[in-house]
């Protein structure tokens, strides 16, 4: 399970980087553009993903927590959105290589940002959580992107594991 762990880490900073680079070819103002969705931009999607994947790693990692709320936009334009989400998923490949089969089968307790009761759930699902949860938001980024002239990449992990098998 730790080699599916690491597979998944680095997956993760791939389909980010592919998406990242995509944003970067987007005509500008589309990028911060006002569009039906829950965070109500690419960027605000992008910077909600940032927030809460430093979230989830400071829980598994057993670090206090920095403060952010899930709806922050720390960083508005794309420039330092990608420096931070490239530092981010560095350490989020550090940290499923430091990680251990005893805190993969542990229990990781933490309190929700928005209830004080204590949860307590196994290291393994906090993971998959984090990277279900780019999944999710990664797919309505590409949904965002579809509606403008730059067409969003690929992100399937399949296409990951070609790369990396090749």
């Amino acid at each position: 399970m730790l080699d599916h762990l690491q597979r998944m880490g680095r997956y993760n900073r791939w389909a980010n980087r592919r998406l990242y680079a995509a944003c970067a070819a987007l005509e500008p103002g589309e990028f911060e553009k006002a569009r039906p969705a829950f965070f109500r931009s690419i960027s605000g999607t992008l910077n909600h993903l940032l927030v809460t994947d430093r979230i989830w790693l400071d829980r598994l990692l057993g670090r206090p927590h920095g403060g952010q709320r899930v709806d922050d936009q720390p960083f508005p334009q794309l420039a330092p959105l990608q420096a931070a989400r490239e530092a981010l998923d560095e350490e989020i490949v550090e940290a499923t290589h430091t990680f251990t089969q005893a805190r993969l089968d542990g229990i990781i307790a933490y309190r929700m940002m928005t209830s004080p009761t204590e949860r307590r759930v196994p290291g393994l699902l906090c993971w998959m959580h984090l990277f279900n949860h780019q999944a999710h938001h990664r797919g309505q980024v590409h949904d965002q992107m579809s509606q403008t002239s730059t067409p969003p990449p690929s992100l399937d992990l399949i296409y990951f594991v070609y790369e990396e098998l090749a």
